[in-house]
């Protein structure tokens, strides 16, 4: 008993402490629905992947989602804005 109290406790204590990420995207979005003005197409920032994104707002047939680029943010994800990409770690290549 004391053996495992003994072991829990070195291996706690060796063990770094785990730190979070989360992956952030930046889309140029423009709707692709007849009669409305393509100049309202915007930039946007989320950590929805590209293919969550366009289907959370209104799947691809109403929706064109451009990937512009990604980066990781590290630390606490709780209650926090999205970082900036000078915060970030950019990604490059594959960014599904």
């Amino acid at each position: 008993m004391i053996k495992k109290i003994f072991t829990t406790l070195l291996l706690a204590a060796t063990i770094s402490p785990a730190f979070g990420e989360y992956r952030v995207y930046q889309y140029y979005v423009r709707t692709k629905i007849d009669n409305i003005n393509p100049a309202n197409a915007t930039i946007v920032t989320s950590t929805l992947n590209p293919t969550s994104y366009a289907a959370y707002h209104g799947g691809k047939l109403s929706l064109e989602v451009n990937l512009l680029r990604s980066w990781v943010c590290m630390g606490d994800t709780s209650k926090q804005s999205v970082c900036s990409i000078s915060e970030g770690k950019e990604l490059k290549g594959s960014l599904q």
